[in-house]
């Protein structure tokens, strides 16, 4: 959690902090390709998301052993997450025009989705129709691809759900730079 919230937070705070005292427009006016606008915001959220998930993970160690069942696994979710949130958080801040609106996402959306993506039951509980409603939410291939990283159990194939992830991704990165080009919601 630490990893996703910190990341999204990143990248929204960042790139609406520069929207909204517009330092903006001084990027936008260079020769930069709005993929690397994108991207640049992008690896700022990430770095400071594993940061922040490494510091957890060293402060953890000094009341439980940790056990990892794949490390690969456990690495390239956690980056591919990371990268999601961070890209999810330049789209929120896109489309932000005022503070408070910077906080809609993760209140009435990432919270729910959170709760509801398998994060404190088996998805394998819910009957047939909220089983297939569920694959629905990203953020349950998330947890269950953290979760087979750790303990070497999930849900959902954990291949197929980093593929999920890692297609989530890319559609949110194209969809990011189709809107910084297009100008939404930097132009007025």
């Amino acid at each position: 959690m630490s990893v996703i919230i910190n990341s999204y937070n990143n990248v929204v705070s960042s790139f609406f902090g520069a929207k909204f005292q517009k330092n903006v427009e001084e990027i936008l006016v260079s020769p930069t390709p709005p993929s690397l606008i994108v991207l640049g915001y992008t690896i700022g959220g990430v770095i400071r998301g594993i940061l922040v998930g490494i510091l957890v993970i060293a402060i953890s160690l000094f009341f439980t052993k940790l056990e990892v069942y794949n490390f690969p696994m456990l690495i390239a979710t956690v980056f591919l997450s990371s990268l999601l949130f961070s890209i999810g958080g330049f789209l929120n801040a896109l489309y932000a025009k005022k503070f408070d609106d910077v906080t809609i996402i993760p209140t009435f959306i990432l919270t729910p989705l959170t709760y509801l993506g398998g994060v404190f039951y088996s998805i394998q509980m819910l009957p047939p129709f909220w089983q297939n409603v569920s694959k629905l939410n990203p953020i349950l291939y998330m947890v269950n691809s953290f979760r087979y990283g750790f303990l070497g159990i999930s849900d959902i194939h954990p291949w197929f759900a980093l593929s999920m992830i890692g297609a989530a991704t890319l559609f949110f990165y194209i969809l990011s730079v189709y809107l910084l080009k297009k100008g939404i919601g930097i132009r007025n």
